[in-house]
This record gives structure tokens, C-alpha cells and sequence, in this order.
């Protein structure tokens, strides 16, 4: 598996990365890909990607692009699930699933925390309590700051501070 910087060329693929996020649930009925990434709530996650801050990685497996993890920082007037504040960038990740549970989402995570691009004190995300990958934010260092609308927001300090 090889690590990649995410560039505004790689878009579809993020926005495909965005709908396996959010629809995660493969047993679940999933709303056509352009509809639902057309609601503002998660557009907010991709719009002008590539602006300032924002800071993604590919995995490529075999030649082919298997998952991809990003953070963008918000402001209060237009966020996502688990924003904090603006000083604190939400992250995004996903697996396709082919290749899940196979290590990628765990390599993918911890590249980017380490990545020296970051510049924040801490990064938050939000995530379903019944989601696989809580699993893998708790034992990255992520702790639980908040919970409602059926998700929990979670936090990690970035700098070495929970490892």
C-alpha cells in the first residue's frame, strides 16, 4: 500500500470517499451519490476542495485507490457533524468497502495525524456509536466530547499528546 497527497484532481474519488462516510451501512437502502452529496451538511465537507487548510491522503492499493482520509477547518456559519471550533479541523475518513478491515483506515489515520501540514492543536470528528471505525478513533487517542443527533463527537489532541 502506498500513502498519497490528496490534490483537487483526486475530487471524485474524495466525493466518493465523502458518500461511503456518511452511508457507511451497506445493509441500509443509500440515496443516489450526486443527491445526497448535493445536501448542504455534508457539501460543506468538499466544497472548494483544496482551499487553505485542507490536507488530505489516498491509500493506493495495487494501482487503485482504496480509502482516503481528510481534515478542513469550518467556521460557525458553516460546519460539519464535528465541529468544534475554528481552530480545530474535522476529519473525514473512509474505506472502500472491498477493502475494509484490512489495515488501510488505521494506516491512512495515522499518516495524517503525524502529517507536519496539520498545524492544530487537536483534530475532532464525528461518528455513529454503532460505526466499526469507533473502535479504531478510540484507540488512536480520540475521546468523546459531545453526543446528540444520534453521533458522537470526538477529539484528539495532535503534538505526541495521546499516543
Amino acid at each position: 500500500m502506498d500513502i498519497v497527497r490528496a490534490t483537487p484532481g483526486h475530487l471524485p474519488f474524495l466525493r466518493q470517499m465523502l458518500y461511503e462516510a456518511a452511508f457507511w451501512r451497506q445493509d441500509h437502502e443509500r440515496p443516489p451519490l450526486d443527491a445526497a452529496l448535493a445536501q448542504p451538511d455534508l457539501a460543506v465537507y468538499l466544497d472548494g476542495w483544496g482551499r487553505a487548510g485542507d490536507i488530505g491522503l489516498l491509500a493506493v492499493v495495487d494501482g487503485n485507490l482504496a480509502g482516503a482520509v481528510w481534515v478542513r477547518s469550518f467556521d460557525e456559519h458553516a460546519h460539519g457533524y464535528g465541529y468544534l471550533d475554528e481552530h480545530t479541523p474535522e476529519l473525514t475518513i473512509a474505506v472502500l468497502p472491498d477493502h475494509r478491515r484490512q489495515g488501510i483506515a488505521t494506516t491512512l489515520l495515522a499518516h495524517l495525524l503525524e502529517d507536519p501540514r496539520l498545524g492544530a492543536a487537536r483534530v475532532s470528528l464525528s461518528v455513529e456509536p454503532d460505526n466499526p471505525a469507533l473502535t479504531l478513533y478510540r484507540r488512536s487517542g480520540f475521546v468523546g466530547v459531545d453526543a446528540s443527533d444520534g453521533s458522537f463527537t470526538m477529539v484528539r489532541a495532535l503534538g505526541g499528546a495521546s499516543r
